[in-house]
């Protein structure tokens, strides 16, 4: 087994720390209590949005702290239930919400007339075909009501899973990353060197060190 670039380290330990002021406390707040039950995606668009976020970033259950997998089709669905958009979108592209309904039937309906299956009953392998054809451009039933399959891939599905993925704590504490460095700030800005308050990242026979030093972060 694989141990974590930044063992014992977990950024929810800097809470109620310098490190975060009360409006971060607040947004990590609201993430971490999001519904696990969809409030935007219907039955089944909500069984083809979790197989479709388990191959785009495929995660085990539990880590080195215990911690539950990224709830990330719920975190898609709480910000399309929300109706909280990026600012912009590409004009070829239909508004998120129905960029993500078309998308998600459009994906059922290729399923369909492959395996006889919806994308979610589908193999690992069929599953990945599809994905694949999608990223290409060369899914083009008539489901996708004139809407790019690449362009979906691209700028929905890659955009919006890996966003909602990264937007969370858990992740935060993988990738070692801090939160906002507000309102503590940065100090030592040279190359390769690290604030008290950042993770260690372990390193080739040093992972108890990297272990020690991340007990301590706050």
């Amino acid at each position: 087994m694989n141990l974590p670039r930044y063992p014992e380290y977990n950024v929810l330990d800097k809470r109620d720390t310098p490190s975060w002021d009360d409006v971060t406390r607040a947004v990590i707040g609201e993430r971490l209590a999001t519904p696990r039950e969809p409030r935007f995606f219907d039955a089944v668009q909500w069984n083809a949005v979790r197989a479709l976020c388990a191959c785009i970033v495929p995660q085990r259950k539990g880590s080195h702290l215990d911690r539950e997998p990224v709830p990330v089709p719920a975190l898609l669905d709480a910000k399309l239930a929300k109706g909280s958009g990026d600012g912009y979108r590409d004009a070829r592209l239909p508004p998120m919400r129905d960029a993500w309904r078309i998308g998600l039937a459009a994906l059922d309906a290729e399923s369909r007339a492959r395996h006889e299956l919806p994308f979610a009953r589908i193999d690992d392998d069929a599953q990945k075909t599809l994905l694949i054809d999608m990223q290409q451009g060369e899914l083009r039933h008539g489901a996708w009501q004139g809407m790019s399959s690449e362009l979906f891939f691209k700028e929905r599905v890659l955009h919006d899973i890996c966003g909602a993925y990264y937007s969370h704590p858990h992740a935060w504490s993988e990738i070692g990353f801090g939160g906002p460095a507000n309102p503590r700030g940065y100090v030592r800005m040279y190359f390769d060197r690290r604030d008290p308050w950042e993770a260690a990242q372990a390193e080739p026979g040093k992972e108890e060190q990297a272990r020690e030093e991340n007990r301590r972060v706050r």
